[in-house]
């Protein structure tokens, strides 16, 4: 049996600061208000800085640090195992969406003329059996809270649950990764539309038939359930997860149309998704005052992939890309109300308007998470993600390797394809075209120029640092069709 050493009280003594963590889905770094681009040290707005209204964000910049290098997966369920374990995509081989029902349903499959994906990355989702984050919240002493979208994995599995995986309270969570609809008036269901319930969206039968809109509904339940924590006298670890700003955008959300006279259709359903998902984190940080415990309550606001609108602007590609369109993500850090006297904000003290442009990613939060809560885990554990909080505080120096691997041998908008960051190169293989490309992201931040013949003794030595890591990650490949072996990225072609 493994064992949890929790050390709750070594930091904090006997109240842990609450935390809050803000997930949003589909949201690029250009799906905002907030420039995350940076040249020569100063913030660059581009054109969709001035279409979206983002102002909590923009509150929580200007009292927090913005990490314009931050990374996900590029597609969400990969993402969400990660920050329920810390361990990269490859270790635990959910490496696409899995279906929101059945397990039995291979969401990633793909045939080329000569290869498929491979027969067994993980279908079934989330590992219940590895240490999960919200469980080792409970153990250190939270109330852990939940609301919106899971897809920790299909509903035929017990990880289609999120109380089945630590969670207190689960508000409106299950196996599938997007609304059916996010009016009210359609019960959250597609099936006005297609006949079908697959995207049920459940639990929030009160608000069946209404005006409210699912952004609304579950800040509204999440809300209350963070005042009844509150009232019992326990810390809370609330993870915020919305459906916005996913698709469908069949629906723009009624209270923000007038704010964008030159939208319509799914520009217009976008642009709401994306105000009210930002007055959702207004609305909780305003609840967190009345409750007299936003001094003491961290904010971590975080996207689980590029955009799968805007294509991530100015970064190339979104969603599903092997691109940085596809990978490169919000993060903002910050106590919900700044006090540089309240005690705990002494301890972890966060630089308002401050920055940092270190690579961070998805696997680091939940290692992060446990520091800041004085919950460690036992070195038996395998855990790929490194404590980030040093940066939070703006601590000198470089905390963490400065690299990110991502593998992706799979179908989406992009397929089969593995990538490695570090420092300022990044390299590419595809498996069906066995071709390679080489950035630096430096000097070519939007990839435009492929240097694979002009480097390629560096080429060589990243594409063999990358296919070593993937293999010690235990990482499984593409086949091919005609011999059944694995199929790797192939050094020689270099």
């Amino acid at each position: 049996m493994i064992m949890f050493l929790l050390t709750s009280t070594a930091l904090w003594g006997d109240k842990r600061p609450n935390i809050l963590f803000f997930l949003v889905d589909d949201m690029g770094v250009g799906d905002t208000s907030v420039p995350f681009l940076y040249k020569d040290g100063g913030a660059q707005k581009i054109e969709l800085n001035d279409l979206f209204r983002t102002p909590n964000m923009g509150k929580l910049a200007e009292s927090g640090r913005i990490f314009t290098n931050a990374y996900s997966y590029s597609v969400c369920s990969p993402t969400r195992i990660s920050l329920m374990t810390g361990q990269t995509a490859p270790r635990h081989r959910v490496t696409t969406w899995t279906h929101p029902k059945q397990s039995s349903i291979d969401t990633g499959l793909v045939k080329t003329s000569a290869i498929r994906s491979p027969v067994d990355w993980r279908i079934t989702g989330l590992d219940r059996s590895l240490p999960l984050l919200p469980r080792l919240m409970q153990q250190a002493g939270y109330r852990t809270l939940f609301a919106g979208k899971a897809h920790f994995g299909p509903d035929d599995t017990p990880s289609g649950d999120p109380t089945n995986l630590g969670f207190d309270v689960n508000i409106a969570g299950f196996g599938g990764g997007g609304p059916g609809s996010y009016w009210g008036k359609y019960n959250y269901s597609a099936n006005h539309r297609t006949g079908k319930h697959v995207w049920d969206v459940p639990g929030l039968e009160k608000y069946h038939g209404t005006d409210v809109f699912l952004t609304e509904a579950i800040t509204i339940e999440m809300n209350q359930a963070i005042e009844e924590t509150v009232n019992r006298g326990n810390s809370f670890f609330a993870y915020m997860s919305h459906y916005a700003v996913h698709a469908p955008w069949l629906y723009p959300d009624a209270r923000f149309i007038k704010n964008y006279p030159t939208l319509d259709g799914q520009g217009l359903a976008f642009a709401t998704l994306v105000e009210g998902m930002d007055k959702s984190l207004g609305d909780m940080i305003q609840k967190l005052s009345e409750l007299g415990v936003a001094e003491e309550t961290l904010v971590i606001f975080f996207s689980d992939n590029g955009s799968a609108w805007s294509t991530n602007a100015p970064y190339r590609d979104k969603k599903g890309s092997r691109y940085e369109g596809g990978m490169r993500v919000p993060l903002i850090v910050s106590w919900a109300k700044p006090d540089p006297h309240h005690p705990m904000q002494k301890k972890l003290a966060i630089p308002a308007q401050s920055v940092t442009h270190d690579v961070v990613t998805c696997v680091d939060l939940m290692p992060t998470i446990l520091k800041i809560a004085g919950a460690k885990i036992s070195k038996d554990v395998v855990i790929d993600g490194f404590d980030i909080s040093p940066y939070f505080i703006a601590t000198e120096g470089t905390h963490r390797p400065q690299e990110f691997l991502t593998h992706f041998p799979h179908k989406h908008r992009d397929t089969l394809f593995s990538t490695y960051r570090r420092k300022n190169w990044k390299i590419i293989y595809n498996y069906a075209s066995d071709k390679w490309e080489l950035y630096n992201l430096k000097l070519d931040p939007f990839e435009k120029t492929n240097m694979v013949g002009k480097q390629p003794k560096l080429a060589l030595s990243l594409a063999t640092e990358m296919v070593k890591q993937l293999d010690a990650q235990k990482a499984v490949y593409p086949t091919s069709i005609s011999s059944g072996k694995e199929v790797k990225p192939n050094l020689g072609s270099l």
